[in-house]
């Protein structure tokens, strides 16, 4: 595949993931094709998936110039581009965060996906981690800072808790820039030491392994099964789900008590154990196969969204998206 080509498919790969994740129905307490939030309209997930098309492009550049032999993986400049993408999203439409998540996995996960095909002309998914985790390895203070202002951009709300030990400066810590700078504090260390409360970093920091060894295999095998990508996709929002607790939801259940993310996700966790246990039930129904398992879902979505936002799984979304995206890239058509 030619440059052009490469770069083409890295970005509609990325696009079209945003969107048929936010499609998939019913993706319980999710924003879908046939649920909005009172602040979050599914029309805003997919401007947001169009604009985040912009970055995700120059981060394949990147990863074809690093390829070439042209620049180091620390200058593919991970943390400007996430913050770049956050902007974009933020400006694409007028209800805040809707794709953080998804621009902090997708931005290093399309630079990697680059540099594997100019390396081997096509994508396998041991080659894609490594060099996934080759370019999280090489990142810098300078990506830290933008990431940390790109999560403030995006608008994560300061009652969220806060980091109460450990070496590295909370997001609002008024103090931050000049913290990372002295303590030279690179991305893939802060991801690696914020992985055990929040997956979105643990996947940062262990070569997107959910995504790519459960996410991805769940998603193709149940598309063989059903030829029904909206089935496929469902299934493997539920798997995620129900092997790792969603951390967004934890987080948020958590601080009501304890305002430390570490012991608020703890707390988080345990309290909401039933809604992984749930996600698992559905599955062994037979989920969307299955009229017993359809029933047993739209009932679960219909909790969830009763509950309110602090039930929206939103980082079992991300994760499903990335898996949807790994998938394309390595040729999946529907």
């Amino acid at each position: 595949m030619k440059v052009k080509g490469v770069i083409e498919h890295i970005r509609n790969s990325a696009q079209l993931a945003s969107i048929l994740e936010v499609s998939g129905y019913p993706k319980p307490g999710n924003v879908h094709r046939t649920r909005d939030h009172a602040d979050t309209r599914y029309e805003h997930f997919l401007a947001g998936a169009v604009a985040l098309g912009s970055s995700v492009e120059l981060s394949a550049m990147r990863g074809i110039m690093v390829s070439k032999g042209r620049i180091e993986n620390s200058k593919i400049g991970v943390g400007k581009l996430i913050r770049k993408a956050v902007i974009d999203v933020a400006n694409s439409h007028k209800n805040g965060n809707t794709h953080l998540g998804i621009c902090l996995l997708f931005i290093p996960l399309s630079a990697a996906a680059a540099k594997t095909y100019m390396e081997e002309n096509e994508i396998s998914i041991p080659k894609l981690r490594k060099n996934f985790m080759e370019i999280m390895n090489t990142t810098t203070a300078l990506d830290t800072i933008n990431v940390y202002e790109a999560i403030r951009i995006a608008g994560t709300p300061k009652d969220l808790g806060e980091v109460k030990e450990g070496r590295f400066p909370d997001i609002y810590d008024k103090n931050f820039r000049r913290k990372i700078l002295e303590g030279d504090i690179r991305l893939i260390e802060v991801m690696i030491e914020s992985s055990s409360y929040d997956t979105v970093a643990k996947e940062l920091s262990n070569g997107i392994e959910i995504s790519a060894e459960l996410g991805f295999k769940e998603l193709m095998e149940v598309y063989w099964q059903t030829k029904d990508i909206n089935i496929a996709i469902v299934h493997t929002f539920l798997k995620i789900l129900s092997e790792y607790p969603d951390t967004f939801i934890a987080r948020k259940i958590g601080v009501k008590k304890v305002s430390d993310i570490k012991r608020a996700v703890e707390i988080g966790i345990k309290e909401t154990k039933w809604i992984s246990e749930t996600a698992r039930e559905i599955l062994d129904l037979g989920g969307l196969t299955t009229e017993e398992g359809r029933m047993k879902l739209w009932k679960f979505d219909d909790e969830l969204q009763r509950l309110g936002d602090d039930y929206n799984p939103g980082t079992t979304a991300d994760l499903t998206a990335t898996s949807i995206m790994i998938a394309l890239l390595m040729g999946l058509k529907y």
